[in-house]
């Protein structure tokens, strides 16, 4: 009895036949794994502030030959916003956030939103609250503030971000901090750049988050953690990236931007943070 080609692919489906280079009855290849977007991948000069100290230039031009897209602001080392951002084309880098102070912001919040156009940025980003803020009714004020500058970034066509430490998730009245930001903003004005390493020191796990607060989080500072707690070089610490970049969808990440607080050698970290970013797979 003879059996056609179909009838063959058929029983070869159920019996696991290898037929043209192929075993039929095996499910399909796993979809492929995402890679981080090159023109995504920065640094926050915080992170070279040492070097920028005494070599802006410099330092920026190693920055770009490394082959980092963006830089996170931190300070112009004494140059004016234009002077910088001449700087910054020069080395053919892109400026996608500035931090500025909560102070600087409650002072004049129109100057530093003029500094963020001058700078071409996309986001404003407060870094840290004053210690005396540190309980709800603190807070809660912040987040008042935070709305309200979050209103003059959207009418200035950019974004305000808040920039978390591990202080902002102590419970106080049994809420945790962080939470109340997040509860009490409108998320069309304000959101977060999470640092992954402070948010895992104050012993919380990114990855829930994401869940309770879909896309508010369209920046991470990219910081590894050594087994003793201290801060370590991309890929080098215990920190499972991929497990969290795998969430892009429910994180709203944009922006991955390498830091380290202490580097031993700034330019070794910078560039061992890059070459981290560009082959890691999630």
């Amino acid at each position: 009895m003879t059996t056609s080609r179909r009838g063959f692919l058929r029983l070869a489906a159920g019996s696991g036949v290898v037929v043209g280079g192929m075993t039929a009855g095996v499910a399909a290849a796993d979809p492929p794994l995402h890679s981080v977007p090159p023109d995504h991948i920065g640094i926050q000069l915080y992170t070279v502030r040492d070097i920028m100290a005494t070599d802006p230039q410099g330092t920026l031009n190693a920055l770009g030959r490394i082959g980092y897209a963006t830089v996170g602001v931190s300070g112009l080392y004494g140059h004016t916003p234009a002077a910088f951002r001449d700087m910054l084309d020069t080395a053919g880098l892109r400026a996608v956030l500035t931090h500025t102070s909560w102070d600087a912001m409650l002072a004049n919040v129109q100057r530093e939103l003029e500094i963020a156009r001058i700078l071409g940025v996309r986001y404003v980003v407060v870094p840290s609250l004053p210690g005396s803020l540190r309980n709800v009714a603190g807070y809660r004020n912040a987040a008042a503030a935070f709305s309200s500058w979050g209103e003059k970034c959207r009418s200035a066509g950019l974004k305000f971000l808040f920039h978390n430490h591990n202080v902002d998730f102590v419970k106080a009245d049994g809420k945790v901090l962080y939470d109340i930001l997040l509860d009490e903003t409108d998320p069309r004005l304000v959101n977060f750049e999470l640092d992954l390493y402070w948010i895992i020191a104050g012993g919380y796990d990114p990855v829930p988050y994401f869940d309770r607060y879909p896309g508010r989080f369209p920046v991470f500072h990219v910081k590894d953690r050594a087994a003793n707690g201290s801060f370590e070089d991309l890929g080098r610490g215990t920190i499972d990236f991929p497990r969290i970049f795998a969430r892009y969808a429910q994180s709203g990440i944009r922006e991955y931007v390498v830091e380290h607080d202490t580097p031993p050698i700034p330019l070794v970290t910078a560039a061992r943070g890059h070459d981290y970013l560009v082959a890691v797979r999630f």
